[in-house]
């Protein structure tokens, strides 16, 4: 019982090994070009706005306007390099106000 049992769980070590220690050992060994390292570092960016971007406009469904408002103030704020907690905050005081006043 226990042959079978201890191949499995080797075989699955081994499916989950592959996929993390693959790339660590391709990037050690190969260097990409500038261009695909200034896009690699693009992506984040990206990804965080897909993110992002869906939730500011459900903040309020039926006015996804006051959603924008808060994102725009939340970009704003940290354009000026504000400390994230002072950007978390004054987006949500941002929609709070909106939504109030539309």
């Amino acid at each position: 019982m226990t042959g079978p049992l201890l191949w499995i769980i080797l075989g699955m070590s081994l499916v989950t090994l592959v996929p993390r220690w693959l790339p660590v050992w391709i990037v050690d060994r190969f260097r990409p070009p500038e261009w695909v390292h200034d896009w690699l570092n693009n992506i984040p960016y990206a990804a965080l706005g897909a993110l992002i971007f869906p939730g500011i406009l459900s903040v309020v469904k039926e006015e996804p306007s006051i959603g924008l408002i808060g994102g725009i103030a939340a970009a704003g704020m940290a354009f000026f390099r504000f400390h994230i907690l002072f950007v978390i905050f004054g987006a949500i005081l941002t929609v709070i106000v909106a939504k109030a006043l539309l």
